[in-house]
């Protein structure tokens, strides 16, 4: 993740998004990757290190990187054994080829120079880079149904802060950014995956955390009040929420001397 977090909200990110969605995509990412015993993988915008901890416990030494300390510092407190490095994506401190593959998840849309991370995972990576973004959000319909709340209650600014979180989903601009970074596609999947909370409030609390300092509390008040309506096709009969959200999953061949991962 690339927006500053304070410390409660990275635990708290840690806690709930990442059982309720990203522990779900990450063995995804690290299977798209190869990685197995002795690979060395770099995880990009790691985060809490969901998928440095995927790619660690199939045998692989593993680097995770992310500009958001508090982020770090979960990383650090859940498996300590690995590295965790403060960096930049659009320019990591490694060497070409210092890796056998980068991978990076639900980060992409926060860069600032997409494109530039992009051409520094395909520089560090020696055989593949792995992107895994989340997908349309035409196409995710519990993501879709909340972002229409938010943007009734709050007005156009604040949805268009929700709507970053989906401003790579469009399969060609992906394939435009990887075209000028110079990697080329091995494959493109699309999966429709789902968030998964114990409850709205839970799920509430989790997706409106980016943008909470900009909204007014009265207008907080009324999107929490709308949303049991607008979720209601997304909830079970004890309160669940499992809300879908399109996802694509994009292996890379970087374009160095490399050899590609088998």
């Amino acid at each position: 993740m690339s927006y500053s977090l304070s410390a409660e909200a990275a635990e708290y990110y840690e806690a709930t998004m990442v059982p309720a969605l990203f522990a779900d995509w990450a063995p995804r990412a690290v299977a798209a990757a190869s990685v197995g015993p002795g690979r060395r993988v770099l995880d990009i915008a790691c985060g809490t290190g969901v998928v440095a901890r995927a790619a660690a416990d199939r045998g692989a030494a593993v680097v995770g990187i992310d500009r958001n300390e508090a982020m770090l510092a979960v990383a650090r407190r859940l498996r300590p054994e690995l590295r965790w490095v403060s960096g930049d994506a659009a320019r990591l401190p490694f060497v070409d080829d210092a890796f056998d593959a980068a991978v990076s998840q639900a980060a992409l849309m926060f860069f600032p120079d997409r494109v530039a991370a992009l051409r520094e995972m395909g520089r560090v990576a020696a055989g593949r880079v792995v992107v895994q973004v989340p997908g349309r959000l035409a196409e995710s319909p519990g993501y879709l149904a909340l972002t229409d709340v938010v943007a009734r209650h709050a007005g156009p600014a604040v949805r268009d802060l929700f709507d970053l979180y989906f401003a790579v989903g469009e399969p060609a601009l992906l394939t435009r950014l990887f075209d000028e970074a110079g990697l080329r596609v091995e494959r493109f999947d699309t999966w429709l995956g789902a968030t998964r909370s114990a409850s709205l409030d839970t799920f509430l609390g989790a997706e409106l955390l980016p943008f909470v300092g900009s909204v007014p509390p009265d207008v907080r008040a009324r999107i929490l009040a709308d949303c049991p309506a607008a979720l209601a096709p997304f909830l079970d009969a004890a309160g669940a929420v499992a809300a879908p959200i399109e996802v694509h999953l994009v292996s890379l061949i970087p374009p160095g001397p490399g050899t590609l991962l088998p």
